[in-house]
């Protein structure tokens, strides 16, 4: 079917969780040129003197009458013909889009208004549609409904995107049905005059029974996967959902298994053979649930400068459409969209509290600007200085196995619940990551912990990562012997397990700051559903005014050349995985499982995250500084000795004894000074294959340690 001219293909962004709008591209090239002359890729050109013409762009072809518009570039496939036939006038057409995808709508929104904010917000970023991922909860339509109408108020477009995690592929004409339902709503994106739909999996629905049962023109792109062989030809396109380095099978990549973002690009455009692809692009990956909810799943993929990194691949690609992954998924911490956006709480506040990502959305806008521009750099869309940065709140080496929720066995019907530690740990840096986006090269100063670390940020987008310090982050932007941008992050590094947990989620700040964003009640309302300690609260605590700037303690000068792709170690990554070397308590501690939550070794008492925690009520258990050796300073104290039922008695008497003693299936029985650890041998233990996780951190201590009892543990 051949479009009016001036159809306004828009420029889609799919995000996950609310509805996002659709925003109209605002940069119009204009090129200048004569008839039969091919429109390369990015190019506009000015046709006259004729009244109509027909294009074939990017295989669509477009036949223009008389009346002016202008025609926005495609990235032309070779197999493509690209001709012009008696040129007229000028037309626009918006030939790139970005998806912004929404998994799971929301059920505490109680009018259209309530959607407004996130339209308005994603609008100004130059996003324009949001995906509207839905399930088959009670309370679906009442909120598409006020979902239509918002993005309608607000010049936004949105469309609904199946999840098949609750639909079935037996439902084709359910499915068709719902589209059906909305199809003719005016914020209803269409695509080439079709009704634009999609999908996360769903292979193997049957797709005409589903465009019978709409009773119009579908552009259907799901997120079906070419490779496990579905059939893709009745589709118009496919969504790629995975957009994060991986191992093939949801997990994060390994030494023997790794599959890179681009990878997936290239698998995705190669099956689809000219048909339109979804690019993905998403922040972060952490998710952290466990028996305390039916969905218990703990793993992460590597995230670091994925933002960044992922969004210079996006304008070299150049696909016709984008996917943000996502706007408002807490559960799985690659949210964009503000913490205040309406929600209710899946029990993910213990890792998203006080944790903003809304930094992320300023490095997003001179990219989106620049995508649909159909340039490869985002430079010439910043128009003032920001500095963006972000760091997990703690270093991946400390041991929080005596408090985590995730330390004990759970449902693993999905295969991805694992016990402490997220899997895919390894892979993400201790670092803080800084993204300079700026009018003139300016020095940079980054402050972790007192160290201080200087180096040169050209013109425009690059970025920098540094290794983490524990303590406070400064940050400060230098140019001409002035200093144009400077501040403390309300957000320190502590060198402990925030509320006790294994928290892999990332802070987020700015420079200029940004406002104060904070989860509503409702978005905390599972906060201390399974929690094991009880100096967190259901609350923001934040606050506005951040700490005092760390005093320099030792500078480095960093190359202005791009960074290094290079893990820089952190603080503890000279700890073994799940080696404890020295476990402190404070003299407060009640319960005999509760060891203290710092872990990296060396040198004496907890300093100034010691004690109770960091002064705002967010560490867990005891002392955060944690001696080492020996034993710390002052009167530390650890479990020097502890039981286990059957199987797990020689473990945990071992282990117990050198102040690792993990609640759950060990008990301890007696603290005092702590013993200096056995020597390591190197040994890498693991459950006996039989055993189930609750065994991990045992064996690995333990084996390392010289005792590997064979009814437990084997060499991994």
């Amino acid at each position: 079917m051949v479009p009016s001219i001036c159809e306004k293909l828009r420029v889609i962004w799919r995000m996950k969780g609310l509805f996002k709008g659709v925003r109209r591209a605002q940069n119009t090239y204009r090129y200048l040129n004569q008839k039969q002359e091919d429109l390369t890729r990015g190019e506009l050109r000015e046709l006259t003197n004729h009244d109509e013409y027909t294009i074939h762009f990017g295989c669509h072809y477009f036949t223009i009458h008389d009346s002016p518009c202008t025609v926005y570039g495609e990235s032309w496939h070779t197999s493509c013909q690209k001709t012009v036939d008696r040129p007229t006038g000028l037309c626009t057409l918006y030939g790139k889009y970005a998806l912004s995808c929404i998994i799971g709508i929301v059920s505490n929104r109680n009018s259209a208004s309530d959607y407004d904010d996130d339209m308005k917000q994603a609008k100004s970023l130059g996003i324009d549609a949001f995906a509207l991922n839905i399930g088959t909860d009670p309370y679906t339509d009442q909120q598409l409904q006020l979902a239509y109408d918002s993005a309608a108020n607000n010049d936004m477009k949105v469309f609904l995107s199946f999840d098949f995690s609750w639909w079935h592929i037996e439902q084709a004409g359910e499915v068709g049905q719902k589209v059906a339902q909305y199809a003719s709503k005016p914020a209803q994106l269409l695509v080439d005059d079709k009704v634009f739909v999609s999908s996360f999996a769903g292979d193997g629905m049957d797709v005409a029974a589903m465009r019978a049962a709409v009773g119009k023109s579908v552009f259907f792109a799901p997120n079906f996967h070419p490779s496990t062989g579905t059939d893709i030809t009745p589709v118009d396109g496919l969504l790629n959902w995975m957009a994060w380095p991986n191992n093939g099978n949801n997990k994060a990549p390994t030494a023997e298994h790794s599959i890179s973002v681009a990878d997936g690009d290239k698998e995705y455009v190669d099956a689809l053979g000219g048909k339109a692809y979804i690019a993905p692009v998403s922040p972060w990956f952490f998710t952290h649930f466990g028996p305390e909810v039916s969905y218990s799943k703990n793993w992460n993929f590597p995230s670091d400068l994925l933002w960044f990194n992922r969004w210079n691949e996006i304008l070299e690609l150049k696909p016709r459409f984008i996917e943000i992954v996502t706007w408002n998924d807490y559960g799985e911490s690659h949210y964009i969209g503000p913490l205040r956006s309406p929600h209710t709480d899946d029990g993910a506040s213990k890792w998203v509290n006080d944790m903003p990502h809304e930094g992320w959305l300023d490095i997003s806008k001179p990219y989106i600007a620049a995508f649909k521009a159909g340039q490869s750099s985002p430079d010439s869309h910043i128009s003032s200085d920001e500095l963006v940065y972000w760091y997990r709140p703690a270093p991946r080496g400390v041991n929080c196995d005596s408090t985590d929720t995730c330390m004990v066995p759970a449902n693993n019907g999905s295969g991805n619940y694992f016990m402490g530690r997220p899997d895919g740990w390894e892979s993400m840096a201790d670092s803080v990551f800084v993204v300079s986006l700026l009018t003139a090269p300016a020095i940079v100063q980054v402050n972790t912990g007192g160290t201080v670390h200087t180096y040169e940020a050209p013109a425009g987008a690059s970025a920098k990562e540094v290794p983490m310090g524990v303590g406070a982050q400064s940050f400060e932007v230098n140019r001409d012997g002035k200093t144009i941008l400077s501040g403390t992050s309300l957000k320190e590094i502590i060198d402990g397990c925030v509320c006790g947990l294994y928290n892999f989620n990332a802070y987020v700040g700015t420079l200029p700051p940004g406002s104060n964003d904070a989860l509503q009640p409702e978005g905390l309302s599972a906060f201390t559903q399974g929690l094991r300690v009880q100096t967190c609260q259901p609350t923001p605590s934040l606050g506005t005014v951040p700490p005092a700037a760390p005093s320099p303690s030792k500078s480095t000068v960093l190359p202005s050349s791009p960074p290094s792709t290079t893990k820089a170690p952190g603080p503890c990554s000279a700890i073994p995985s799940t080696v404890i070397v020295t476990v402190t308590v404070t003299e407060a501690m009640t319960p005999p499982n509760s060891p203290p939550t710092g872990t990296c070794g060396g040198g004496g008492g907890g300093g100034g995250n010691g004690g109770g925690g960091n002064g705002n009520g967010n560490v867990g258990g005891g002392g955060g500084g944690g001696g080492g050796g020996g034993g710390g300073g002052g009167g530390s104290r650890a479990c020097i000795a502890g039981t286990g039922p059957d199987n797990y008695s020689g473990l945990c008497s071992f282990c117990c004894s050198y102040g690792y003693c993990p609640s759950g299936p060990c008990t301890c029985t007696q603290y005092g000074t702590p013993v200096p650890l056995p020597p390591s041998t190197g040994a890498r233990g693991a459950p006996l294959t039989g055993e189930d996780d609750s065994y991990l951190g045992l064996c690995s201590f333990a084996c390392d340690h010289g005792y590997c009892p064979p009814t437990a543990c084997r060499i991994a």
